[in-house]
């Protein structure tokens, strides 16, 4: 899903101070409102997102004020002209069926916070909608910032990413907290360091990285004096304003994504509402759509240049004349046409599926479902031996049986470059084409009727992906990457397609008892917490829990700041007293019961399953991502968590699952690629990798290797398939960085092959600007040239790990591909239901669990030859605890 998530109070603002004044009837002014709504439907036609929120502050005091009561002091209080428009707002948001949020404690940055990390978590992409910088922060792969600005009354949008970033001010997105703890912020009165500027507070934010490394090595270097001791006399105030300007994802706010889903307004009385308003030009175009779909408007073939929404076609893409099937005749000549053609079909689907467009060279024909005939004909046409294209095929794939698939435009344009996020069809079309595609207009199929203006847009993507097709099909042959997309990523869309058709049983009654259970153990701990604290308090309010710990009950900490006290998990965890046993406990409850059970509750199916939706193009090294619900997230490690497990099962009373999944897939790849002859051998004879590591390491025969040893050598085998610095792994497994430093040496030393490897590939990618896997997927990396010190250590560690998890991503697709026609060709009745990084789960009768599982264990270890060898491991169970 692609989410826009929009700060209600920021934008409101910017409109409000953007748009002339402008008053009801009534003498209400509504200038804010009414750019507020220019603004929301420009975005909703450029970004076209499945998901819309709106966040707002909400009048009370924050976290923040009560760590420090200056913040945002001195504020000029809200004019009342745009005081009196937040609620004209709320009302159309509701008549828009458009979810506004808000909650006490936090402001609306923080909500902006928590809905990015949901999406990134579950796969998603986000737009974060402000006018307000502190949003920069929250960037990642999956989150941009849209950032409005005004300039001579007029309103810009600039896309903020990762890039866009880096290239402003030479940081990551993260780093702009630090950043701003010392240059701090007027407009939030967030003091920062007294006397560091921006220029200063960039200096030193590129030379040392982050605050901590800052003001643990300031006073070694050749810093000003001046310098030093501003910094000396204001680190309390560095931490307190870091401490200030850091959006929290931790919030008690719970949203799922059916419930932000976009839908349709209420048509009528929106209109209503416009009149009231005198919105004259807002009802006029409420009206047009509305007549449009009630009166299927008449469009010319190939263009739509009477539609509001469209854009001339550019020189460069000669559009086809679109046929729209509407009676038998047409269906003979679109099989007559497809009998003749001998290049490769193009298909594009409705995403509800009730249309089908199809482009055979020249000739483009759009097909609607309810019609007489079309169903067989399309069943005809998808069955044929024709080479067939299409964008994201997986979703064709779900409903219909389609035969020799030799392309998906998005698929090879991720292959192409799997970090640029974006692979809608409108973007592709663009910036290969110069072509703009229009958007499909979501307004009118959401009242029920499928527009004539839709069906063209339908037939004008069928002939954009036969463009691109071709494009793509010459790209990814040079770019040596055409077997990735026809070995691995199309037979896959196949497999991933039945997966989510055919769902994960849920023990529904079981979860919500599950659920109850949970609130007394949470209402109970909180209990024994107020017992131990003498009074009751808010415990997921950090400055009360901070307040009762190291003031009332005395714990240890370090010197108290203006920002109060640290109570994170690594924090708690070093403290001794019987009330933190049960905080930890509390809030790993907590969020299990609003995380987990009451979010498989909201998307379990009348089916009494979950069907989540495999992203194929979400991740930088090829791995697949679930969502909706994320599958591949449900808790393992404790018990608590574990026991969800218990409450996923088969389809049938005697049926079983299957679990199967590689024993440390990734250092076998390691072990290969690097050539090791230590850690291969280690392999071979089956000894435990991490207690190797560990004599090695620490220079102890094998027999005296410790529990702790072999913790801290496993930290230094994944953390060096990860590029993992001595800074990260001392934080890792609490030692000191010298002491990291000479864990990782010693690995390096004893593992010689792995030292050259990291040597080479870095070498390599400098020279290449990418790296590949062992199957020939690609990730560019232009960071590796960047100037700034803290992105090309990213480029380094990216260009370390990702030929290994990228492999070993490719590998458990093509197990995942052998699995399922295994599967098929022996006439079983298991299939497969789930992939877990590298854990898959079959459902099969009881009497065909035995061989279902050799067959399993058989395709996973021999899909892909390594030295050393592929090794699985599996289990037979009657629910998915038990079969892991």
């Amino acid at each position: 899903m692609k989410i826009v998530a929009i700060d209600g109070n920021s934008i409101l603002n910017r409109a409000f101070y953007g748009v002339g004044p402008l008053n009801a009837p009534d003498g209400t002014p509504t200038n804010g409102l009414y750019g507020f709504i220019s603004i929301l439907n420009k975005l909703v036609a450029d970004e076209q997102p499945d998901g819309l929120c709106v966040m707002f502050d909400v009048k009370a005091p924050t976290f923040r004020h009560k760590e420090y009561d200056q913040y945002k002091a001195g504020r000029r209080p809200m004019p009342e002209e745009l005081a009196v428009q937040f609620p004209l707002l709320r009302e159309y948001l509701s008549l828009c069926n458009i979810p506004c949020f808000s909650h006490e404690g936090f402001e609306a940055d923080d909500l902006l916070g928590h809905i990015s990390h949901l999406c990134a978590t579950n796969g998603h992409q986000c737009r974060i909608v402000t006018g307000d910088r502190d949003a920069f922060q929250l960037i990642t792969e999956s989150t941009q910032v849209l950032h409005i600005s005004s300039r001579m009354g007029k309103t810009e949008t600039t896309c903020m990413d990762i890039a866009a970033i880096q290239e402003k001010y030479g940081l990551t997105p993260a780093q702009l907290i630090d950043l701003k703890a010392l240059m701090g912020d007027a407009s939030d009165n967030i003091p920062g360091v007294p006397g560091v500027g921006e220029k200063t507070a960039l200096d030193l934010m590129h030379r040392f990285g982050d605050l901590d490394t800052l003001y643990q090595e300031y006073n070694t270097t050749d810093l000003k004096a001046g310098v030093v001791k501003k910094l000396t006399e204001g680190k309390d105030s560095a931490y307190l304003s870091r401490s200030l300007a850091r959006i929290t994802f931790d919030t008690p706010l719970v949203v799922s994504f059916e419930e932000i889903r976009l839908t349709s307004p209420e048509a009528q009385a929106l209109g209503a509402f416009y009149d009231r308003l005198a919105f004259k030009k807002l009802r006029q175009k409420l009206d047009s759509v509305i007549a449009n779909v009630a009166n299927a408007t008449d469009i010319n073939s190939g263009t739509l240049a009477t539609s509001e929404n469209a854009i001339a076609t550019k020189q460069t893409f000669a559009l086809p004349p679109v046929t729209v099937v509407n009676n038998a005749d047409d269906i003979v000549a679109l099989e007559n046409a497809a009998a003749q053609f001998s290049g490769v079909m193009s298909i594009a689907m409705l995403p509800d599926g009730t249309a089908v467009g199809i482009c055979l060279g020249d000739t483009v024909f759009v097909l609607q479902l309810q019609q007489d005939g079309v169903e067989a004909c399309l069943s005809r046409l998808f069955s044929n031996e024709s080479p067939k294209a299409g964008h994201h095929i997986k979703q064709l794939l779900r409903k219909w049986r389609v035969t020799n698939i030799t392309m998906d435009t998005a698929l090879a344009a991720y292959l192409l470059n799997p970090v640029h996020g974006q692979y809608y069809l409108e973007t592709l079309a663009q910036e290969e084409l110069g072509f703009t595609l229009p958007p499909m207009p979501k307004l009118e199929s959401m009242f029920g009727m499928v527009t004539e203006e839709a069906l063209q847009i339908l037939g004008m993507q069928a002939a954009v992906i036969a463009c691109l097709s071709d494009i793509y099909t010459d790209t990814l042959t040079k770019a040596s990457l055409l077997s990735v997309l026809r070995d691995i990523e199309l037979p896959l869309c196949n497999v991933l397609a039945d997966m989510e058709n055919v769902g994960f049983r849920v023990d529904t009654a079981a979860l919500s008892a599950f659920g109850g259970k949970l609130s007394q153990e949470i209402a109970s701990l909180e209990a024994t917490i107020h017992a131990f604290a003498g009074h009751a308090f808010n415990i997921q309010s950090p400055k009360q829990l901070g307040t009762v710990l190291f003031e009332e009950l005395g714990l240890p900490t370090a010197k108290k700041t203006k920002t109060g006290f640290s109570v994170n998990a690594e924090v708690l965890e070093g403290l001794q007293h019987d009330i933190i046993p049960p905080i930890l406990q509390y809030r790993e409850l907590c969020k299990l019961k609003s995380t987990d059970v009451d979010g498989l509750l909201a998307v379990s199916g009348g089916d009494g399953r979950v069907h989540t939706t495999f992203q194929m193009t979400a991740t930088a090294t090829g791995r697949l991502s679930s969502s909706e619900p994320n599958l591949q997230n449900i808790p393992i490690r404790r018990a608590s968590g574990s026991e969800l497990r218990r409450m996923f099962l088969p389809t049938h009373p005697d049926w079983v699952l299957v679990d199967c999944d590689y024993s440390q897939i990734e250092l076998r790849v390691l072990a290969h690629i690097a050539r090791d002859t230590n850690m291969q051998s280690a392999f071979r004879i089956g000894a435990d990798i991490h207690s190797i590591t560990a004599s090695q390491v620490f220079h102890v025969p094998l027999s005296d290797v410790t529990p702790q040893m072999r913790r801290n050598a496993k930290a230094v085998n994944f953390g060096i398939v990860f590029g993992i610095s001595d800074f990260s792994l001392a934080q890792d497994i609490g030692v000191t960085r010298a002491q990291a430093k000479a864990y990782i040496q010693n690995y390096l030393d004893n593992f010689a092959g792995v030292r050259h490897y990291m040597e080479q590939v870095v070498t390599q990618a400098k020279i290449d600007g990418f790296v590949t896997t062992m199957l020939g997927r690609r990730r560019f990396l232009p960071e590796l040239h960047a100037a700034n010190h803290n992105t090309r250590s990213f480029g380094e560690r990216a260009a370390l790990n990702t030929p290994i998890q990228g492999t070993a991503a490719d590998i458990i697709k093509l197990a995942m591909i052998a699995v399922h026609q295994r599967l098929q060709k022996e006439g079983l009745q298991a299939r497969l239901i789930l992939q877990v990084h590298d854990e898959l789960i079959v459902e099969c009768p009881e009497q065909e669990s035995a061989h279902v599982l050799a067959i399993v264990k058989q395709e996973m270890e021999q899909v892909f030859p390594l030295n050393p060898s592929l090794v699985a491991e599996g289990g037979i169970g009657p629910n998915w605890l038990a079969a892991k």
